[in-house]
C-alpha cells in the first residue's frame, strides 16, 4: 500500500479533497492551535515550533508502515477555502485496517462537510487502497462525530470505558466500524463521489 495507488485529487458534490500545500500553513495553524477542535483528542493543541513539524510531516507523508497516515485536505468549492481535513491511517498492512479520523475548523461546522468528505475517503480507503475494514475511534461525548459515522452506516462495534486520560480526566471511546462489503452494499444505493 503506497499513497501513489491513490488518487490524490478527489471531488463531492460540494468539496474538493487535495493534499495539503505550503499554502495552506495559516489555515493549517488556525485550525489545530485551537483548544476546542483537540477537545476529544485525548491531547493538547499543538503551538509554536510542535505546530510547524508537524504540517512540515503532513507536507512529506507517506503511507507505506503500520501507523502512516494518508492526509487530504478538504475545501469548498464554492470559494475553494479550506474548511478542514480527512485522515486515513494505516493501522495494519497485513489485516488491511484503516482508521478514519477528521479535524474541521469550527466555522464550518453544521453543514455537513464531515460527513460529505469522509464518505469521500471510505471510497479512497475501500475502492482504490483496498482496505478490508475501516475503524474510527471517538470519544463518547463527541456527539457531532458519532453524528458522522452513523450517517456513513458504520456500526458501533465497542464501547471502552475509562481506556484514555488527558489533563487528569478519564474517558470513554467508542469504536465504529465498516467492512468493504458493507460499504459497496451501501454504495450501490447512492452516488459515487467523482474523482478528478
Amino acid at each position: 500500500m503506497t499513497l501513489g495507488q491513490a488518487s490524490l485529487f478527489h471531488e463531492t458534490e460540494r468539496l474538493r479533497l487535495r493534499p495539503f500545500r505550503p499554502e495552506d500553513w495559516a489555515f493549517y495553524a488556525d485550525c489545530h492551535s485551537r483548544g476546542e477542535v483537540y477537545r476529544y483528542l485525548y491531547a493538547a493543541a499543538p503551538t509554536g515550533q510542535a505546530l510547524e513539524e508537524r504540517f512540515r510531516r503532513v507536507l512529506g507523508a507517506r503511507f507505506e508502515r503500520d501507523g502512516d497516515m494518508f492526509r487530504l485536505a478538504v475545501t469548498a468549492k464554492a470559494d475553494d477555502a479550506p474548511v478542514g481535513e480527512v485522515v486515513l491511517k494505516l493501522a495494519s498492512r497485513e489485516a488491511l485496517q484503516g482508521e478514519i479520523g477528521y479535524i474541521f475548523h469550527p466555522a464550518s461546522a453544521g453543514q455537513g462537510f464531515a460527513t460529505e468528505a469522509a464518505a469521500a475517503m471510505l471510497d479512497i480507503g475501500f475502492e482504490e487502497i483496498g482496505f478490508h475494514r475501516i475503524f474510527a475511534r471517538l470519544d463518547t461525548e463527541n456527539a457531532g462525530s458519532v453524528g458522522v459515522v452513523e450517517r456513513l452506516g458504520l456500526r458501533r462495534e465497542a464501547h471502552l470505558i475509562q481506556n484514555d486520560r488527558f489533563d487528569s480526566r478519564w474517558g470513554d471511546e467508542y469504536v465504529y466500524a465498516m467492512l468493504k462489503a458493507e460499504w459497496r452494499e451501501r454504495a450501490a444505493r447512492r452516488p459515487i463521489c467523482a474523482s478528478s
